[in-house]
């Protein structure tokens, strides 16, 4: 017994201990001039759907729940807004070329489809972020002729 008892000191201390390694924040109050909703005249129920449930991983600005503040879910979060925006930056998106936004556009249409968009983690939490199937086509229509217009 007393065994599982220094074993739970040392996690309550070591859980303690990581609250204080600090993790990066993804915020700014700037929306640059190359943001996808400031280059292309998006439809308000789209923009709407695209910045709630996209922008906090596809973006420069991450609107961060009060969960953030704790270890490890927030270096979990780093690393899903990290990975998110490797694979594609709203705030970015007009320094890519016609050829690339192409292809980005029909990898968002493909994901949205396939349900793998917004992740199922984050609709779990973020219920107002989940597509119906109205939403679906709504916002895959508008990405494929907007694809197609470029």
């Amino acid at each position: 017994m007393k065994i599982v008892k220094i074993i739970a000191l040392v996690l309550l201390v070591a859980f303690v201990g990581i609250q204080f390694v600090p993790t990066g924040r993804n915020q700014s109050d700037i929306v640059p001039k190359t943001d996808f909703m400031k280059v292309n005249e998006v439809p308000d129920q789209v923009k709407n759907k695209l910045q709630v449930s996209c922008y906090d991983c596809h973006s420069n600005n991450t609107a961060y729940p009060w969960y953030n503040k704790l270890q490890p879910v927030a270096w979990l979060l780093e690393g899903h807004i990290k990975k998110g925006k490797a694979e594609l930056n709203f705030s970015e998106w007009d320094s890519l070329s016609n050829r690339r936004k192409k292809s980005k556009l029909k990898s968002i249409i493909s994901q949205i489809e396939d349900d793998e968009m917004p992740l199922a983690s984050y609709t779990l939490i973020h219920k107002d972020a989940k597509f119906n199937e109205s939403d679906k086509k709504e916002i895959t229509d508008w990405l494929s002729s907007l694809r197609d217009s470029l």
